[in-house]
């Protein structure tokens, strides 16, 4: 799965076009490298997110293309978040 659509998916990002521009400004980062939008993604990848003035560290537990609202927390585990 993108990293884009992983993120809209999930929910830590609203929508996939935002995500997108964040990836493409180097504000995604997939264990420790910047990612662009198309960077695939696997389970237990770390995945650091500089949305805002924070930045969101987590964890890829499970890639569901039909994730509902309730099912999207289970897609990940926060590790870490930092205010800036």
């Amino acid at each position: 799965m993108r990293v884009d659509k992983f993120l809209k998916l999930s929910r830590i990002i609203k929508r996939r076009t935002v995500a997108h521009d964040a990836a493409s400004k180097n504000h995604i980062l997939v264990n420790d490298k910047p990612a662009k939008p198309s960077k695939e993604i696997k389970v237990d990848d770390i995945i650091t997110v500089k949305y805002f003035h924070r930045i969101i560290l987590l964890k890829v537990l499970k890639l569901d293309e039909r994730a509902n609202k309730e099912s999207a927390k289970d897609m990940y585990e926060i590790i870490e978040i930092k205010e800036q």
